[in-house]
């Protein structure tokens, strides 16, 4: 059986998964990014900055670069990706399936519409419904997307609520498989106490206090301000709040911090940084309002560093990744959000408990998880495609 994946660029969440693929040899792969060579370093608008990771994202698996021949090449718009050649570069390799990620460029729906009927196409995203409200532009919206993932044979799904947005938009239960959004658990849980706690001493934040974390992009949809404001009015004593990340919102949140000695920054930590800062925390925060929190993967990372989570009801992956191990409030509101931290803060050794709870939810979602799925429908659809059924006369 012979995968042709399509998506756009080298990402640190996905190159294991085609790693482990191509390992396992279930299945033949072979990745075409359609960004255009050079997309392993990209200009992040959400960090206000170039991002290289640190980790090795094109080793042991088979890919290719396609020519991107966009004016403004890039993932954040429609006509940032525009492949003349993807087709035909597909052509040449002879896939029995196709995995597109993401329809919301040129070329991806291009060829979604073209291997309609011709291959088994199969899809991977991560929308939600959780910021969709009801008007024309939805409705709208809803005729476009039931007619888009009529391309659509099988979708792999990374949680509930991404579930019901497959399901509300035409696919049906059989066309649907789970495989989870993940991250690299092993290597975040790896033990790094150490350095962590080398870090706590750097920051001045004793062994008894508590350190809440909040790490991803300083911009609005992810409401670090709102953490900001309701961390300064619970007035926790023996607690910190620890902000590790750049974007458009970081010389507001630093001049709201007002130099208080319990609040601190961090730039931009690279992949092999960030299990220290994780596991240096003991309650990490989400508080995000959307829209577009379609999961939240720095979730799954504090998770498999062992730590307690806070996260708003706007943040896809809730509902799957926090019951006994955290709280979900509902996002917005300043007043819960402060009950909250005061509750979880008061004691160090809930939060320990909810941390360990944390490690053990989060074995389930891993990478081999999403390599399973993908083998496990590509293997049945082969079988159902090649194998005869047995008569007897």
């Amino acid at each position: 059986m012979r995968l042709a994946i399509v998506t756009t660029h080298p990402i640190q969440y996905y190159a294991p998964v085609f790693r482990l693929l191509h390992q396992r040899r279930i299945i033949q792969i072979k990745v075409f990014y359609t960004w255009g060579e050079g997309a392993i370093q990209k200009h992040d608008p959400g960090f206000g900055k170039n991002i290289e990771w640190d980790i090795p994202l094109l080793d042991e698996y088979p890919y290719e670069w396609v020519k991107n021949t966009a004016t403004d090449p890039g993932s954040h718009h429609n006509k940032g990706i525009i492949n003349p050649d993807l087709i035909s570069r597909i052509e040449e390799y002879k896939p029995d399936a196709l995995l597109v990620f993401g329809w919301a460029y040129h070329a991806h729906a291009k060829v979604m519409r073209y291997y309609k009927s011709k291959l088994f196409v199969c899809f991977r995203g991560d929308s939600t419904l959780l910021d969709e409200k009801s008007s024309y532009r939805a409705a709208i919206r809803k005729l476009f997307l039931t007619r888009m993932y009529k391309n659509v044979d099988h979708a792999f799904y990374v949680g509930s609520n991404n579930k019901a947005y497959f399901k509300k938009y035409g696919l049906k239960s059989e066309q649907l498989s789970l495989a989870p959004h993940a991250i690299d658990n092993d290597r975040f849980a790896a033990d790094r106490s150490v350095e962590a706690a080398r870090l706590r001493n750097i920051l001045g934040i004793d062994k008894d206090s508590v350190l809440v974390l909040f790490a991803g992009k300083l911009e609005e949809k992810k409401s670090p301000l709102l953490l900001l404001d309701a961390f300064k009015k619970a007035g926790i004593n023996h607690s910190h709040l620890l902000f590790v990340g750049n974007g458009a919102l970081a010389n507001k949140l630093k001049s709201e911090a007002d130099q208080a000695a319990n609040i601190h920054f961090m730039d931009f930590q690279n992949q092999t940084s960030m299990p220290v800062v994780y596991q240096a925390c003991d309650l990490f925060c989400l508080p995000s309002k959307g829209p577009g929190e379609t999961w939240g993967l720095a979730v799954n990372e504090a998770m498999a560093c062992g730590k307690a989570i806070l996260v708003s009801d706007k943040v896809g992956c809730a509902v799957d990744l926090v019951s006994n191990n955290g709280v979900i409030f509902k996002s917005e509101q300043t007043d819960e959000l402060i009950a909250v931290l005061k509750s979880l803060c008061a004691d160090k050794t809930i939060l320990t408990k909810m941390g360990k709870r944390s490690a053990e939810i989060i074995r389930n979602f891993s990478f081999v998880a999403i390599a399973k799925a993908i083998e496990s429908k590509l293997t049945e659809h082969y079988n159902q495609r090649f194998i005869l059924p047995v008569t007897r006369s």
